[in-house]
């Protein structure tokens, strides 16, 4: 039996098993994964070395810790398919939006062995945030073990699922909302004459750099921003104008309404 499966090695699949590889915590022949694009299925193959297939039953028939990370369109006929071939103390790990434990629970039966994840793209790259609940079957031992899989593509934290609509809104949708505003800060830029390329840089470093003096530090926010802004200096005067367009008020407005979306996904599905 194989180690750990994957039905779907699309970017998020793929950041996990890529992640986990780097580590070196699992190795390639321990893993399975399964995708109906005969180019999905060649292209993992390829880049990870791993066991590939058409079947979604054998890679969840072989596997003891069982990542499903197909889009949330395709989880039911994935569920109806593989329910009847489950492995009797496979642990599964769901990385699908607006899917609740209870919605698994009454899919595969109530003493589903579940961990639902909600990362997010930076994954892609080593440095996302993932956030995790569970099944009251998973022991800690096992969550622990997905926490340590984890580590090797982002940061990893529990949280009561009652948090995952907000955690959508905050964490898994949110880099959509950070390249918006990198986007226009290296336009501004380019109208004052820098650039694209050049423009692109300074702001991907501002904004990592950003992030990290907040991590890093543990400051507010608040404290980092007046850090910056000099008085009567450029700084302030650019707050100024973006408090008077309504900056907080757009980001508040926008991330509610994701985490409206995603209580409603999961009210429609549970």
């Amino acid at each position: 039996m194989k180690k750990i499966g994957f039905i779907g090695t699309g970017n998020m699949g793929g950041a996990i098993i890529g992640g986990i590889l780097k580590s070196k915590k699992v190795a390639a022949e321990d893993m399975i994964g399964a995708d109906h694009s005969p180019e999905s299925r060649e292209r993992a193959a390829s880049l990870y070395g791993i066991d590939m297939t058409g079947d979604n039953r054998k890679a969840a028939s072989e596997s003891e810790i069982l990542f499903l990370c197909v889009k949330p369109q395709f989880l039911d006929n994935v569920l109806y398919e593989i329910r009847d071939i489950l492995p009797k103390d496979q642990l599964i790990v769901s990385i699908v939006a607006g899917r609740s434990i209870a919605y698994y629970q009454k899919m595969l039966g109530e003493k589903i062995r579940l961990v639902r994840l909600m990362p997010n793209t930076p994954a892609l790259v080593g440095a996302g945030m993932t956030a995790a609940c569970c099944s009251a079957e998973v022991s800690p031992e096992e969550m622990k073990k997905v926490g340590d899989l984890c580590s090797t593509f982002s940061l990893f934290e529990e949280v009561p699922e009652t948090l995952f609509d907000a955690v959508t809104g905050v964490s898994g949708s949110s880099p959509a909302y950070v390249f918006m505003m990198m986007e226009a800060m290296a336009d501004a830029a380019v109208l004052a004459g820098m650039p694209r390329a050049q423009a692109y840089k300074f702001v991907g470093q501002a904004v990592l750099g950003s992030a990290k003096m907040m991590l890093d530090t543990g400051k507010h926010p608040g404290e980092l921003k007046d850090m910056v802004c000099s008085p009567a200096g450029t700084t302030i005067e650019a707050v100024r104008v973006l408090e008077e367009l309504g900056l907080r008020s757009a980001i508040i407005e926008g991330t509610e309404a994701c985490i409206e979306k995603s209580a409603q996904m999961n009210a429609e599905k549970n």
